[in-house]
């Protein structure tokens, strides 16, 4: 039998400071009830679909969004086409305005297409809903809101690379979380050929077939779950894996991402398919000593790896600074180059 996703731990009265000191640096995910209770959104969210979107309307001034549209044959999950080629839904852009009349009248259909806005800035589709509803946990962050808005759906089970909070504004959400050592158990699709931009799992969470995917199930034996009401945030930690279904006939959500690496520092996924590039087609003893390379210089797992040199012999492996990072992108261009 599968074992049930065990809860994720909750938090309520936050503020930044006890944030930023108490949760982040435990790498775990965090439920953060009612953070959100005072927003505008969320009083009109609570009410209907059509006051919701009347409320962000008042805000609109025209702007284009993109929206993903899947028949209703997919019952809510966008995905690849069985022939891994496309996907199973389109992508339409048009006027704000347009796509919440268009979304708000969604519930009284009977079999609606699959309807879903994605990460819209709000500073570009919203101009002055942040100010109405402000999020002072993230305070001195540059953590620039997004809206998220659709009917019933489900976001595959993806990591992202930057810190996130989610905040429910209306509906329900379910939000299963895996740890990122749980990686080779999600049977990851395509890292270069994406629904929105992140590799995502092939395994349907709400029907997953275990004969075709068996470590699955050591996958499900180290989920968390939890669901989320409206004025309900969620801190997700970056590269932890989640499946985020929409539950009810109109959803709204809020997310911020923040990163908090250094200005001008390297895009650690690229790092690693360049890595793919440069090491995956090499004999196993020969991986298995870069292994040792990367673990000691990139992981830094003994330490400062240039502890032993003065400062001015460190090269490269000196103190984080933007010169030096300057420096370290010439010396891998110069060694692209030579390939």
């Amino acid at each position: 039998m599968t074992p049930a996703p065990a809860p994720i731990a909750e938090w309520r009265d936050l503020d930044a400071a006890r944030f930023h000191a108490e949760i982040v640096p435990r790498y775990e995910p965090a439920v953060l009830r009612g953070v959100a209770d005072a927003w505008p959104a969320v009083r009109a969210g609570r009410e209907s679909a059509r006051v919701a979107c009347a409320y962000l309307a008042g805000f609109d001034r025209g702007a284009e969004v993109e929206a993903f549209i899947g028949p209703p044959e997919i019952g809510g999950r966008f995905f690849y086409s069985p022939d891994m080629k496309g996907f199973n839904f389109q992508r339409r852009k048009g006027r704000l305005g347009d796509v919440l009349r268009y979304v708000e009248r969604l519930p009284e259909q009977d079999n609606p297409p699959a309807v879903y806005v994605g990460a819209a800035a709000v500073p570009d589709c919203l101009p002055g809903f942040a100010a109405q509803n402000p999020f002072p946990l993230l305070d001195g962050r540059n953590a620039v809101p997004r809206i998220w808005l659709g009917n019933e759906s489900v976001v595959s089970t993806h990591f992202d690379q930057s810190d996130n909070i989610a905040v429910v504004a209306a509906g329900r959400r379910r939000v299963t979380l895996f740890p990122p050592d749980q990686l080779p158990n999600l049977y990851v699709g395509p890292l270069d050929h994406t629904m929105a931009g992140q590799p995502a799992s092939m395994v349907d969470l709400r029907n997953p077939d275990i004969e075709r995917y068996p470590r699955f199930r050591e996958a499900l034996a180290a989920a968390r779950t939890v669901e989320l009401e409206p004025g309900d945030g969620l801190y997700i930690p970056a590269l932890w894996w989640h499946n985020i279904e929409a539950l009810s006939p109109f959803n709204m959500l809020v997310n911020f991402w923040w990163d908090d690496a250094p200005p001008g520092a390297a895009a650690p996924f690229e790092a690693m398919v360049h890595a793919l590039l440069a090491l995956g087609d090499l004999p196993p003893e020969r991986r298995a000593a870069w292994r040792t390379m990367f673990a000691h210089y990139g992981f830094r797992e003994h330490g400062d790896p240039a502890a032993h040199l003065v400062p001015e012999h460190r090269g490269i492996l000196g103190a984080p600074t933007p010169q030096l990072r300057d420096r370290i992108r010439q010396f891998l261009l110069r060694g692209l180059g030579r390939r």
